[in-house]
């Protein structure tokens, strides 16, 4: 160890973005940390060095507005927070208007020499194939998306067969204020009414024939993007691009996740759909709805150009759009608990995009709160989570617990990876939103914003009173 400390030293597993943030949070708070990172040893299929939190993607973090930018808001309550992922952004930015983007290398370089630099981090280069001993005392697993296969088996072993996920199939989520229910209805199929349920517990988008005919066409004429060499083609049963069943045949779909029957439109209840698309509430604040059955390799812009075709979506806001590949997480509103510690094994954490989050700032996010928490835990302090109102409260809350459950395909999870956006916050108090003076109208889009704009605003504050700062950064926002 590189200086004199009081505290056992915590464990940190992996060096990306959220191992990396991890030890920094830790060692920042004046306990050791020895951090195990495998490159370097053994390599991946994706990343191209050795350094720490090597950006194997985008080199953009996505937008930097706090005021009204989900993203943004989280980028500045890591600010607030200290965090090295942000400082070594903001070092290493490259110009892309209102998003924060870095040089890629430079980035990489920032963060490796930080953390070899700093007096409480040790840094070992070698691979941990199991779940960290727990002579450990105290650890933090943040191995990400390419976790090596023989922790993933440990874990796997530990946790129960069915609790790791090793190819993440997403659909759309789209801002349930964007649907117009005007054209869709609230409805269960055959309004069956299930644990919690009422019956009417989908919200449903009919198409006729020639706007179904359409929308197949569009489908199959979609722009895809292709599997990365060392994903494989991992479709399976359940789990296949709606893009793919439309390939299959015309009416594959309208027996498939687009099937009519046992619906009946409340609008206009004599005439029949020809196909439906359903959403499901995805969480528990009401605020988000899952396109079922829509997980797809279409690309960004074709997705939203397409699936705006569905009758009640033409303005949809998409707070996550489809995808499937190659992504090892855990399922860990059942696994962990809100300290991200795992349920069967206190002191265990787990940190990162294994935990289900999306993104370069997620990941370091959950790993900044994991390492702050782990310190704490060192430390004989309690362990003090961030408000649900902030950004980090809202991701954390999503990880551990603000997912709903179906029962209608048993066996199955309903806990997808999610970037942070402002469906996972906790709604405004009633009456937050009011009328500009001297505006006539004032609804939609102008609503919105404001919405969001009060949102990051609470936000901010609240995550400085969490972090006993003062809160101009949110007067500001």
């Amino acid at each position: 160890m590189n200086t004199i400390s009081s505290y056992s030293p915590i464990h940190v597993v992996g060096g990306g973005l959220a191992g990396s943030e991890a030890a920094w949070q830790i060692a920042s708070s004046g306990v050791p940390v020895i951090l195990h990172e495998m490159r370097g040893v053994r390599g991946t299929d994706a990343h191209k060095t050795d350094s720490l939190a090597e950006l194997v993607c985008s080199n953009s973090f996505r937008s930097d507005d706090a005021t009204s930018n989900a993203v943004g808001v989280i980028h500045a309550e890591m600010r607030m927070a200290g965090s090295l992922i942000m400082a070594a952004a903001d070092r290493c930015q490259v110009p892309a208007g209102g998003a924060l983007a870095v040089d890629r290398d430079g980035f990489s370089e920032a963060v490796t020499k930080a953390v070899h630099d700093h007096p409480l981090i040790t840094v070992v280069r070698e691979e941990i194939t199991g779940l960290p001993p727990k002579d450990w005392d105290l650890a933090i697993v943040a191995t990400g998306p390419l976790t090596a296969p023989s922790l993933a088996s440990a874990i796997q072993t530990e946790t129960g067969e069915d609790s790791l996920a090793f190819f993440d199939a997403i659909a759309p989520i789209v801002y349930r204020e964007s649907i117009d229910m005007d054209i869709c209805w609230y409805q269960s199929r055959y309004d069956k009414v299930g644990p919690g349920g009422t019956g009417k517990d989908y919200i449903n988008c009919p198409m006729d024939e020639a706007q179904y005919n359409a929308f197949v066409d569009a489908l199959i004429a979609g722009d895809t993007v292709g599997f990365k060499e060392w994903e494989g083609t991992p479709y399976f049963d359940g789990c296949l691009p709606i893009e793919v069943m439309a390939e299959r045949g015309r009416e594959t779909l309208r027996h498939g996740p687009m099937k009519p029957m046992g619906l009946t439109n409340a609008h206009n209840p004599t005439v029949k759909a020809y196909a439906v698309v359903q959403l499901r509430q995805d969480n528990a604040l009401g605020t988000l709805y899952n396109m079922v059955g829509f997980q797809t390799k279409l690309k960004y812009g074709a997705q939203a150009e397409i699936f705006r075709m569905i009758p009640g979506l033409e303005n949809a806001e998409f707070a996550r759009l489809g995808g499937l590949h190659r992504n090892t997480y855990i399922n860990s509103p059942t696994l962990l608990d809100p300290s991200l510690t795992l349920k069967s094994r206190p002191g265990l954490r787990f940190a990162g995009q294994i935990t289900g989050c999306e993104g370069y700032v997620e990941s370091a996010s959950v790993g900044l709160m994991a390492g702050r928490f782990a310190a704490a835990e060192r430390k004989g302090e309690a362990i003090s989570l961030p408000p649900a109102t902030t950004a980090l409260g809202s991701l954390l809350g999503h990880i551990t617990g603000g997912h709903l459950v179906t029962d209608e395909e048993p066996g199955k999870r309903s806990f997808q990876p999610m970037n942070i956006n402002f469906g996972l916050f906790p709604e405004l108090q009633p009456g937050s939103i009011v009328k500009p003076e001297g505006v006539k109208r004032f609804r939609g889009k102008d609503k919105t914003i404001m919405k969001r704009q009060l949102i990051a605003r609470r936000a901010l504050a609240d995550c400085a009173a969490w972090l006993g700062q003062e809160s101009t950064l949110a007067e500001s926002a």
